[in-house]
């Protein structure tokens, strides 16, 4: 045995007297160097392997065929929810969507759907809420989803890191989140740059797309400011400049003063300081150049000024509400968007995430937003648009909002718990729901305005000028009416000295008046 352990293994496979000594050895040379048993293996490996091409290019083609998305619906979404915390999840959903590799809505929208916003014919109402791309970094991608308006910010001038974390809560029970975000910012010149990253080198200036900042010929593009937490509060320097930086690369400015989240915003709500503000960033927007008026010698994507678009709370009582409207009306702002989040908390909260800090969106902000927006309505000629935002989650949803004379919708909460495909979703939902009816979007809002809007030819600018002309001649009809008294009871006191009755003099002093 010493022997055959020195022997070389070369010789010990040649050897046959070797190999019936030691049947093992013969049986394991065998095993492994069988070639049926090998192709046998290899065809096995084989079939497994492409078993599971076929099925991962199946699911593959399926994610990205179907526009609503129902994969990423009850299978992606409900595994990072499981898996990650809500900021991590929204991180990881910009990247996606930025990268350029995320799904698209491949389906072309129903006519029932086009909606029209300042002259402006849109595709469809349904927007993206700011919030969601902060910064600018998925404009394109979540424009590829189907939606007509996708509105970027809050931006504030300088980089601010906004609150501490955790500050995002999902309340899943009530199907709503709670944030406390306060700004988080990459500041002007980050988000800027991207936006100009984003436009093509060479463009058609005759085309539909280069109408507008959006580089779409049916959709908006919305840059949402906001003002520096270190700002003093009563200041509006902030936004004034951002009309001045983002202008010529938006279609829409939003005046953001109704984030719960930074001190003292909501303040500027005030008719006093919102008058100052609307006032400043109107005569900024005046300051902006178009092509038209500089021979093209301007880098804005548009041929038009943005439109200014205020973002007001759903926590407004109906005097504040009305405060708003005339300031509104006075100052020639576009439209209004009802509304950011709220800070009130509904009693049928049963989360137990339901008493953090922060505005609640969601199902539960939804009455609330429609209040808003019906008491908003009836106060503002039907120049002045208004888009709903709050709480829409369906078709159905949207549709309340038209009827309660809603131009345009935004949804974000929705969004963020069923993913890419709830753009679509809504939107067939929607159409469906106007088929029934047999009427469109734009007919359901313009018979909303109608019944509920005040009716006026004037723009909102006129109809600020109109009103203020029916107070001064009020307060001469009071001043004539006060005088009329006066001189009634002068002349009633000298006739009783002098023996005239007062009827002759009340008839002594109509003359005069006439």
């Amino acid at each position: 045995m010493a022997s055959l352990r020195l022997l070389p293994r070369r010789a010990l496979r040649r050897d046959p007297r070797l190999v019936e000594r030691h049947p093992t050895t013969s049986i394991r040379h065998a095993s492994t160097s069988s070639p049926a048993a090998t192709s046998g293996l290899f065809s096995l490996r084989s079939g497994i392997y492409a078993s599971v091409f076929v099925v991962s290019t199946g699911l593959f083609v399926a994610y990205y065929v179907d526009s609503r998305a129902a994969m990423h619906r009850y299978v992606v979404m409900p595994v990072l929810r499981t898996l990650l915390d809500a900021e991590t999840s929204h991180k990881l959903a910009l990247r996606v969507l930025g990268s350029g590799l995320a799904p698209r809505d491949t389906q072309k929208d129903d006519e029932r759907l086009r909606t029209s916003l300042w002259g402006e014919e849109l595709s469809n109402p349904l927007g993206m809420a700011a919030g969601f791309d902060k910064d600018g970094e998925a404009t394109d991608g979540l424009f590829n989803l189907g939606f007509s308006w996708v509105e970027i910010g809050s931006v504030t001038p300088r980089p601010q890191p906004g609150n501490p974390k955790p500050r995002v809560f999902r309340l899943p029970s009530d199907e709503a989140i709670i944030n406390r975000y306060g700004f988080p910012s990459d500041g002007h010149t980050a988000v800027l740059a991207r936006l100009r990253a984003r436009l093509p080198l060479f463009q058609d200036p005759d085309a539909a797309a280069a109408q507008h900042a959006s580089l779409r010929p049916d959709a908006l593009l919305a840059v949402n400011l906001g003002k520096n937490k270190s700002s003093p509060a009563d200041s509006i320097d902030d936004f004034v400049q951002g009309v001045h930086m983002f202008g010529p690369y938006a279609d829409v400015l939003v005046i953001n003063v109704s984030s719960p989240n930074t001190p003292g915003l909501r303040s500027l709500q005030t008719r006093a300081l919102l008058e100052r503000l609307l006032d400043g960033v109107g005569r900024a927007r005046d300051e902006l150049l178009v092509p038209s008026e500089a021979s093209g010698t301007t880098a804005s994507t548009g041929t038009t000024k943005p439109k200014l678009v205020l973002k007001i709370a759903p926590d407004l009582d109906e005097a504040e509400l009305a405060a708003i409207a005339g300031a509104v009306r006075s100052s020639g702002v576009d439209g209004v968007i009802v509304s950011n989040t709220t800070i009130r908390r509904p009693k049928e909260l049963g989360d137990p995430n339901k008493d953090e800090v922060g505005g609640l969106s969601g199902p539960p902000l939804k009455p609330y937003t429609l209040a808003t927006l019906r008491t908003l309505r009836a106060l503002l000629p039907e120049s002045v648009p208004l888009i709903g935002c709050g709480g829409i989650s369906s078709g159905a949803d949207a549709l309340d909002y038209a009827r309660a004379g809603a131009a345009a919708v935004q949804v974000y909460t929705r969004f963020a718990y069923e993913g890419v495909g709830t753009c679509r979703r809504i939107k067939d939902e929607l159409a469906e729901a106007l088929a029934r009816e047999g009427t469109t979007w734009a007919g359901v809002v313009r018979r909303a305005v109608g019944e509920r809007g005040v009716q006026s030819a004037a723009g909102p600018a006129d109809e600020g000028g109109a009103l203020e002309q029916l107070r001064r001649e009020a307060e001469e009809l009071m001043r004539v009416a006060d005088e009329l008294g006066r001189r009634m009871e002068a002349e009633a006191a000298q006739g009783e000295t002098q023996g005239v009755g007062a009827d002759d003099g009340s008839k002594a002093v109509l003359p005069a008046l006439s």
